[in-house]
């Protein structure tokens, strides 16, 4: 697909994927409208990091995705929609369930009704490795069973069905992303890699939760790509996808990784107020991704040990934006 001025918009934009994505989307020459989380303050999250000249080339859109009206008016005139916005925390979906289930459900719902109107040739819904819970068996494929063990990951899978649903029967163009752990540059203390790096680069010890879980990390380009080619393929409508490194990593032996690299006296711990319930936590996440290989010729190239280099280098010049000795939610 030919990117350049393309009509595409990219919900959730303030987001750490999502600000990626539109960068690049905007370096391929598409017009992007990124639709951002209103705040009284004017700020556009992760956008504020990009460019001057990407900014430029910007249309930024504020509003709600929980509103009807906003999400219509937003949508109107596109070609290619980018579904990211979403409530991500898992630990904070156990403090405001209702949140997650207005803005992951009703919000999918919203934009996938917008997307009915005529000129929209392709949807982009994207998912989580966190609905298929503690794996059965890995690699996990797309057809593994879904499990919400928290109020997120079940959010997330009434979304994905409401997409599956509106594929089937109104005949929406409508493809779904799942990606497992995501990190790299401006991702937010919420998520694992940047709180063992704050801490790491600040402190003499890093406090986690439980370090036995195991994750599938994928670094932040290769994601996008895969945003990129799902949305190019004829071949993906009505399917979902798996985007995954296909290897794993403990926690405990992710923070090893980075402590090593910044200050290998440090220790790390397992704080008790970290530890998700016994129930809820997701034990173990390695993606099968031979199904986007097949369908949209997508594969990794960064690897975890680059992507480390790249994320560190990228904290430690911007650790002023974070909270190191604070736990977020």
């Amino acid at each position: 697909m030919d990117w350049k001025d393309r009509k595409v918009i990219v919900t959730g934009a303030g987001g750490f994927i999502a600000s990626h994505l539109v960068e690049k989307l905007i370096l391929d020459g598409a017009l992007v409208t990124a639709f951002v989380h209103y705040n009284s303050r004017n700020d556009w999250g992760m956008i504020e990091n990009l460019s001057k000249e990407t900014k430029n080339n910007l249309e930024i859109i504020m509003g709600d995705i929980t509103d009807t009206f906003a999400v219509q008016r937003a949508l109107k005139d596109k070609e290619i929609v980018f579904h990211l916005a979403a409530l991500i925390g898992i630990p904070y979906s156990y403090e405001a369930p209702e949140s997650y289930v207005n803005t992951n459900i009703k919000g999918t719902l919203n934009v996938l009704q917008a997307s009915l109107h005529p000129g929209i040739e392709k949807v982009v819904h994207t998912s989580t490795s966190e609905v298929y819970g503690t794996a059965i068996y890995t690699p996990i494929d797309e057809k593994h069973p879904l499990q919400g063990q928290s109020p997120y990951s079940a959010s997330k899978i009434g979304a994905d069905k409401i997409a599956e649903s509106y594929y089937y029967s109104f005949d929406l163009p409508v493809a779904t992303i799942r990606p497992f752990n995501t990190f790299g540059p401006r991702q937010s203390a919420r998520a694992v890699i940047p709180t063992i790096i704050t801490q790491a680069l600040t402190s003499d010890s890093i406090n986690l939760g439980s370090l036995t879980p195991v994750r599938d990390l994928t670094y932040v380009t290769d994601t996008v790509n895969g945003f990129i080619k799902i949305a190019e393929s004829e071949k993906t409508i009505g399917k979902t996808v798996n985007v995954g490194s296909g290897y794993g990593v403990t926690i405990g032996e992710l923070a090893e990784k980075i402590r090593d690299r910044i200050n290998p006296e440090a220790s790390i711990c397992c704080e008790q107020n970290r530890v998700r319930p016994d129930g809820s936590e997701v034990k173990k996440l390695i993606c099968d991704n031979s199904l986007a290989a097949q369908l949209m010729g997508w594969k990794p190239s960064v690897t975890l040990e680059d992507g480390l280099t790249f994320t560190i280098s990228w904290i430690r010049e911007h650790i002023d934006s974070y909270k190191p000795n604070r736990y977020t939610v």
